[in-house]
């Protein structure tokens, strides 16, 4: 080997040396953010015996007017939406321990609620009304005095009922019961004086039977129905939204209301 290729061969390493120092200093570019999870579907949970809002049918399907809502809105969001039927006194914790998504199915908006929900705008106005039987000397809420009275446990009806405490004072027992039509049959054979509550459901139910029943025109008050979800899911429930306020404007939830109610009711 001659002098002139060794210097040649050292200049080369040299060169080399110096190129991987580089490459070494480089930072590394930081891997990309993977895509967020977008949601193709939801879970609605509901309490499948609360007519017209949910319930099921002869064919022992569900329907209702929250039913139907709720799949507009689905549709409109291009997501797939399925129903789940809960233990509706412990609602917040089916959706708090995500094996539901929503709450939707006559759900009245609180502050209590509130502080564990996030809710959508109201979408329906409800009174938490009293039904009695045809032939009861019940008149009002002051002959409910020593009287039985029944609603469904968990409900807006009970604590509507508590935020009056004078009155609910006065009662003989407030009974309460997995669910409404469980109160109403009570009520029908005797067993119940008066049953509070929700206006939608009791309505529905009294047209049915309007010869055994009559609604009173004391009630325990006016509230607000909203659809609930978890209060960290704020996307969904600006999604929600969006697709009921579009559903108030364009017409589709007075049309809903309608078939369900024989009037647009939406708020």
């Amino acid at each position: 080997m001659n002098k002139l290729t060794a210097v040649a061969m050292v200049s080369a390493a040299v060169v080399l040396a110096a190129c991987g120092k580089g490459e070494e200093a480089k930072p590394q570019e930081q891997a990309a953010a993977p895509a967020p999870v977008v949601a193709t579907s939801i879970v609605v949970g509901l309490d499948d015996n609360f007519p017209p809002m949910g319930f099921r049918d002869e064919k022992n399907e569900l329907v209702g007017f929250d039913i139907d809502m709720a799949r507009e809105a689905a549709k409109r969001l291009g997501i797939e939406v399925e129903f789940k039927p809960i233990d509706w006194s412990a609602k917040e914790a089916e959706l708090n321990s995500k094996r539901v998504d929503v709450l939707w199915n006559g759900l009245t908006i609180t502050e209590e609620r509130k502080k564990n929900i996030g809710f959508t705008d109201p979408y329906m106005e409800n009174h938490q009304i009293i039904i009695v039987a045809a032939a009861s000397p019940i008149q009002g809420k002051a002959d409910l005095a020593g009287k039985t009275v029944g609603a469904q446990e968990g409900s807006s009806a009970v604590d509507a009922i508590k935020k009056e405490a004078d009155v609910a004072a006065g009662f003989k027992e407030l009974k309460t019961f997995g669910d409404n039509i469980t109160a109403l049959m009570d009520l029908g054979t005797g067993r119940l004086d008066a049953v509070v509550v929700d206006e939608v459901v009791g309505r529905y139910y009294v047209a049915k039977r309007a010869d055994e029943f009559r609604v009173l025109e004391d009630h325990f008050g006016t509230e607000d129905y909203g659809v609930g979800v978890r209060k960290d899911d704020t996307e969904l429930l600006t999604k929600i939204n969006d697709a009921l306020n579009g559903m108030k404007q364009d017409g589709s939830a007075g049309k809903i209301a309608t078939q369900w109610f024989g009037a647009d009711i939406i708020k």
